[in-house]
């Protein structure tokens, strides 16, 4: 199905001008008529202009007022006729009836799909309200339900996304699928799943994120940028039947599941606890070794084998400790 714009149909204020000023003259018509048939004239126009005001409520059904980024999709006797858009008061066929199989639809995350109600009680009575057949063209927000998915590790995550959303071509949307709106909602769930099955929630080692068969970097922690635009042309692949485009997608929540929650989260302290020893043992060798080459240059002292090993060991357990250092003095002989 083919998106086919009608031109030329902003003559809403002149149709209704006309049709108005021609029910006021019917209705004049049919008081003088009704007049000058009493005093024996002619009955031709008071049935003419009865007529007339029988029929002439037709043309008012054919206006349409619509607002910026505001579409109409119409249909005549089951035909596509076209489709109504930007901001104007339009005339068309009388008979044209507006379609939008998501008018009753709300959908407020993914997967939260709900239909409005269009009845309500008054006076004891059921009747039914009006559905809004016009087609929104503004950018739309999807805030995606958190879901549990397991990452390529095998470990369970919450991950949540925002979609921002618009309608580019308002035949695929109506005719394309049942429900724009629910078929959104459901590539949106899918395609999270499938993006998020290929990342390690953390930088892990022979992990493949990108499908070159080489082991890199890639994370959904640390690559929310690049897991985000997958994730969006991952939807904008799916919708593109439904005449959707997805123009932003991002992740707005992200974190392991609660049960592996605390473990996970000793783990990243143990691995944290190991990075920071690594880097105090470094500091420590150096200076060690800055230590012995200037006492060995200045000839300050002179160590054997065995008083540079102890020299060491003493240093090492002062600059590697976790405590502030207790020395204790030796006022006697070395020896």
């Amino acid at each position: 199905m083919k998106e086919k714009v009608l031109k030329g149909r902003r003559i809403g204020m002149l149709v209704m001008l006309v049709a108005g000023a021609l029910y006021i003259a019917a209705i004049i018509g049919l008081i003088i008529g009704g007049i000058n048939a009493d005093n024996g004239g002619t009955e031709l126009i008071p049935i003419a202009c009865t007529i007339y005001l029988s029929i002439g409520w037709i043309p008012f059904m054919g206006l349409k007022v619509l607002k910026p980024q505001e579409a109409l999709v119409l249909t005549l006797f089951g035909r596509y006729t076209g489709t109504l858009k930007g901001e104007g008061f339009y005339f068309v066929n009388p008979f044209c009836v507006a379609v939008n199989p998501a008018a009753r639809t709300k959908l407020n995350q993914s997967g939260d799909v709900k239909t409005l109600s269009v009845t309500t009680q008054a006076n004891g009575q059921a009747t039914t309200n009006a559905v809004e057949k016009k087609l929104s063209l503004k950018i739309m927000t999807l805030n995606n339900n958190r879901q549990k998915i397991n990452d390529c590790l095998c470990n369970p995550v919450e991950i949540g996304i925002a979609v921002t959303w618009r309608i580019v071509d308002t035949a695929k949307a109506v005719f394309n699928v049942d429900n724009y709106k629910e078929y959104l909602s459901l590539q949106c769930d899918t395609a999270l799943r499938n993006v998020v099955r290929i990342y390690p929630y953390d930088v892990a080692p022979n992990v493949d994120t990108t499908g070159d068969g080489l082991a890199d970097d890639g994370s959904l922690r640390g690559s929310s940028d690049i897991v985000a635009s997958r994730i969006r042309n991952e939807i904008q692949a799916r919708v593109n039947e439904a005449g959707i485009e997805i123009v932003e997608a991002r992740i707005t929540y992200l974190a392991y599941a609660p049960e592996i929650a605390a473990v996970m989260l000793q783990r990243q302290q143990a691995s944290a606890i190991i990075d920071a020893r690594k880097m105090i043992v470094d500091g420590a060798v150096g200076m060690v070794e800055m230590a012995l080459e200037r006492l060995q240059e200045n000839g300050t002292v002179e160590l054997d084998e065995e008083r540079k090993a102890a020299m060491v060991s003493n240093l090492l357990v002062v600059l590697c400790g976790n405590r502030d250092a207790q020395p204790i003095v030796n006022s006697g002989s070395l020896y």
